[in-house]
């Protein structure tokens, strides 16, 4: 539950998913009330989830998945230093449709040790030290 002086904001949630009999990775997700939407409530959530299971846990990877038309939920991820992949077509059956779904991923490596949390965002978080955008099989590391 995300909250704050006035009350519930956001759930975060996260799974674990199974990538190898010896290794695994968490996926993630949040859900904003319609009020909380568009105040960087979940931007933040996700960035402090991220840290709190790299902090508490051995993963290197995390990923989250959101359908193609929420922009809103990608800035959220690209803010909170996670990666595009790629679209993984006709995933999600929602309201009578198959819909394409868009995955991203941020690894620990990403996330710069000690780094104070405010300063993570568009402009200074891992997004904006490596460059460009990392695309799925281009080979690039920061």
């Amino acid at each position: 539950m995300v909250e704050d002086g006035t009350g519930r904001l956001s759930v975060v949630a996260w799974r674990k998913v199974v990538t190898s009999r010896s290794s695994y990775c968490w996926n993630v997700g949040a859900q904003l009330l319609p009020g909380c939407r568009g105040r960087g409530v979940g931007t933040q959530a996700q960035r402090l989830l991220v840290h709190h299971l790299f902090a508490h846990t051995p993963v290197v990877r995390i990923e989250a998945d959101t359908e193609a038309e929420n922009i809103a939920e990608q800035r959220a991820l690209e803010k909170s230093g996670f990666v595009r992949e790629g679209v993984l077509r006709s995933t999600l059956f929602r309201g009578g449709q198959w819909r394409d779904v868009v995955r991203y991923s941020v690894l620990r490596d990403d996330i710069v040790p000690d780094e104070p949390l405010e300063r993570f965002g568009p402009s200074s978080g891992p997004s904006a030290r490596r460059g460009p955008s990392r695309r799925a099989g281009d080979g690039a590391r920061p």
